[in-house]
């Protein structure tokens, strides 16, 4: 927030005079001002369990693993080399820690 340095400064009487409800009507006027969504339309994202999904297809494209890849013997993860912990065991750092 920027401030002015010009303005003239709220002497200390002033500052006593802003009362708790002044302060109180403030605040609700900043929280009416922000933006309501509307809970339907924000539930119909989620998926509850149990939900029926057989008329649902997924198409994902499945990469083989590449030549700098290894699986983690202990989470069955495919990471990048880099996070090789232990090479004779095969496992990753995440596993290690």
């Amino acid at each position: 927030m920027a401030t002015d340095y010009d303005a003239p400064k709220k002497q200390d009487e002033e500052l006593s005079n802003d009362s708790i409800e002044e302060l109180k009507a403030q605040r609700n006027q900043q929280m009416a001002s922000q933006v309501d969504e509307d809970e339907a339309a924000v539930a119909e994202g989620f998926e509850l369990p149990g939900a029926d999904l057989s008329n649902e297809e997924l198409s994902v494209r499945v990469l083989p693993k590449q030549n700098d890849e290894f699986t983690c013997m202990e989470c069955f993860l495919v990471r990048h080399r880099s996070q090789l912990a232990d090479a004779d065991a095969m496992i990753c750092t995440d596993c290690m820690g």
